[in-house]
C-alpha cells in the first residue's frame, strides 16, 4: 500500500508542477487553446496518442471485446494504429494545420463556421461538441474508479471527485501546453507500463503459449451470441464474430478523424518535421499501447472462474485480471491508467470549455473579442464541464457500461463531423446543406437509437453514422447550391503558397 500511495503522490506532484510551469503559455486564447501553435513532434505525437487511449480503452473496451472476441481483439489495436493514427496523420495532419492557420480557426466548430461561412454551423457544432463529450468523460471516470476500487478499496464517489479536481486544476493552470507536456510524460510511462503488465499477466498463466492453449480450451457460455463456433474459437485469427469486430475497428479507428479533441492536436503542430515525426511516433505508440491493451484483454476468459459478467459486467474483467498481480505492479497499473485517463480527461475538458466560449458565447453573447475575458470564461467552463460529467459518473447505476457510453459519444461526434471536416480540406464543392445533413443525420440516429435501440449495439450504430455520412456529404453536395467560387478559391489558396526548401527535401 505504501508503494502504491507513493507512486500516486509522485504522479500528482509532477502533474500539478507541469501546470504551474506552463502558466506562462496560457495568458491569451491562442496560448490557452493551442499552445501558440508551437508543439514539437514528440509532444504532438504523445498528445495525440494519450488523448486517444484512456481507461475507456484499457478497462472498458479491452475488457468487453477481449472477452467477446478473444485474441482476435488485437485487431482493434492494429486498426487504431494504422487507421486511427498513421493514416489520420498522413491525410489530415498537414492540411489541417495549414488551413486552420489560414482561417485562424482555433476549434473544430470554428473551422466549420469559417470554412463554410456560416455562424449557425459554428454554434450548432459547438453545442453538439459540448453535449456529446460529456458521456465520454463520464465513461473515463467510470473506468478509473473501478481500478481504484480494486487497488485501494476507496469508495467510487471519492475516486470520481478527486480525479475531477486534479484534472480541473492543471488544465486551468496551463491550458493546452500543460496537457501536452503532461501527455508526453504520461505517455512514456504508459509505454513501459503496458509491457510490464502484459508480461506479468502472461507469466502468471505459465507464459504466452500456455496462456494461448488455455484460451483455446475456452468455449462460449450458454446463450452467448457468436457468429462462428468451434474448438479454439477464442484463440483464432478472427474470433467468433468477425462482422461485429469490424464495426468496433471502424468506430475506434476512423472515429478519431472526426473527434474535436483529437483533430485539435493537428492545429497546434509547429512545423513540417513535426508532421513527419509525429506520424511515426504516434503510430508506434498506438501499436504498443492500444495493441497491448486489446491483446491483454483477449486473455480475459482465462479468469472466468473469478469474473461474473452477469454481476460485474464487462467492465470488471480487466480489474479482476489485474487483482492477481503483485502490489508493485498494481501500483504501476494504477499510474498507467491514470496517465492514460488524465491525459484524455484534460483534452476533453479543454476542448469543451474552449468550444463553448469561442464558438457559442463569443458570437451569441460576448460579441467583442477580449482575450483575457475569454480565457477567464474558459477556466470557468472547465469547472462547469467537470462538474456535469462528475454528476453523470456518480449515477453509475443509471448509466450504461463504458463501451456503450463511448459508442454514443463517438457515434454522434465523429458521425456529424468526420465527413464535413475531411471533405472540406480537400474538395471545394462541399456545400453548407451537406454539412447540415451530416449533423442532423448523425445526431438524429444516435439520439433515437438511445431511445428505441433499433441498432442493438451503440458501437455498430456509431460506425453506421460515420460510414453513411461519408456517402451523404458528397451526394448532397452534388445536389445542392454551391458556395461562392471566389470565396472557396480564396480558402484553398493557402495550399498554393510557395515556400523555399533545401535540396535534400526537393530536387532543383
Amino acid at each position: 500500500m505504501f508503494i502504491k500511495i507513493l507512486l500516486l503522490i509522485v504522479f500528482f506532484a509532477i502533474m500539478i508542477g507541469v501546470g504551474l510551469y506552463t502558466r506562462r503559455h496560457a495568458t491569451d486564447v491562442n496560448g490557452f487553446v493551442l499552445g501558440s501553435r508551437s508543439a514539437g513532434p514528440w509532444i504532438s505525437a504523445f498528445a495525440y496518442g494519450t488523448s486517444y487511449f484512456s481507461a475507456v480503452v484499457f478497462v472498458g473496451y479491452a475488457g468487453q471485446f477481449g472477452w467477446k472476441y478473444g485474441i482476435a481483439s488485437t485487431w482493434i489495436g492494429i486498426g487504431n494504429a494504422l487507421l486511427g493514427s498513421l493514416l489520420a496523420w498522413f491525410v489530415l495532419g498537414r492540411r489541417t494545420r495549414v488551413m486552420t492557420q489560414h482561417l485562424d480557426a482555433k476549434t473544430m466548430p470554428d473551422y466549420f463556421g469559417k470554412r463554410y461561412n456560416s455562424g449557425a454551423l459554428k454554434i450548432v457544432a459547438s453545442i453538439i461538441t459540448f453535449i456529446f463529450l460529456i458521456p465520454y468523460t463520464a465513461s473515463v471516470y467510470n473506468g478509473l474508479s473501478r481500478l481504484f476500487g480494486m487497488a485501494f478499496d476507496i469508495p467510487y464517489d471519492v475516486c470520481i471527485i478527486v480525479m475531477a479536481v486534479l484534472t480541473g486544476v492543471y488544465v486551468i493552470l496551463g491550458g493546452y501546453m500543460a496537457t501536452a507536456l503532461n501527455d508526453f510524460i504520461q505517455g512514456i510511462f504508459m509505454l513501459f507500463g503496458i509491457c510490464a503488465v502484459i508480461a506479468s499477466v502472461l507469466n502468471g498463466q505459465g507464459g504466452f503459449y500456455s496462456a494461448l492453449e488455455g484460451l483455446a480450451a475456452q468455449s462460449p457460455a450458454a446463450g452467448e451470441a457468436v457468429k462462428v463456433a468451434g474448438d479454439g474459437i477464442f484463440a483464432s485469427f478472427f474470433g467468433p464474430d468477425p462482422l461485429n469486430l469490424l464495426g468496433v475497428i471502424i468506430l475506434t479507428s476512423l472515429g478519431t478523424w472526426g473527434l474535436p479533441q483529437m483533430v485539435g492536436k493537428f492545429y497546434a503542430i509547429k512545423s513540417e518535421k513535426s508532421v513527419q515525426t509525429g506520424m511515426l511516433v504516434s503510430t508506434f505508440f498506438a501499436v504498443i499501447v492500444s495493441g497491448g491493451c486489446y491483446f491483454l484483454g483477449g486473455f480475459g476468459r482465462l479468469f472466468s472462474d473469478k469474473v461474473d459478467i452477469a454481476v460485474g459486467g464487462y467492465d470488471s474483467v480487466i480489474p479482476t485480471m489485474l487483482s492477481t498481480l503483485p502490489d508493485i505492479l498494481i501500483g504501476v497499473v494504477i499510474v498507467l491508467v491514470l496517465s492514460a485517463s488524465m491525459s484524455t480527461l484534460s483534452s476533453l475538458v479543454l476542448t469543451s470549455s474552449s468550444t463553448l466560449t469561442i464558438d457559442f458565447l463569443e458570437p451569441v453573447i460576448l460579441k467583442k473579442k477580449d482575450d483575457k475575458k475569454q480565457v477567464f470564461i474558459m477556466r470557468i467552463f472547465v469547472v462547469v464541464f467537470v462538474a456535469i460529467s462528475v454528476v453523470i459518473a456518480l449515477n453509475k447505476d443509471r448509466i450504461p457500461n463504458i463501451a456503450q457510453l463511448m459508442g454514443y459519444s463517438w457515434g454522434a461526434l465523429a458521425g456529424a463531423f468526420l465527413a464535413p471536416f475531411l471533405y472540406g480540406l480537400y474538395w471545394k464543392k462541399v456545400t453548407r446543406l451537406s454539412v447540415w445533413a451530416s449533423f442532423v443525420f448523425s445526431v438524429g440516429v444516435t439520439v433515437t437509437n438511445m431511445i428505441w435501440h433499433y441498432i442493438a449495439s451503440p458501437i455498430n450504430a456509431g460506425a453506421f453514422t460515420m460510414l453513411v455520412s461519408l456517402v451523404l456529404v458528397p451526394v448532397v453536395s452534388l445536389l445542392t447550391p454551391k458556395m461562392n467560387a471566389e470565396e472557396t478559391d480564396a480558402l484553398f489558396a493557402c495550399f498554393e503558397e510557395k515556400i523555399e526548401v533545401s535540396v535534400k527535401k526537393a530536387l532543383d
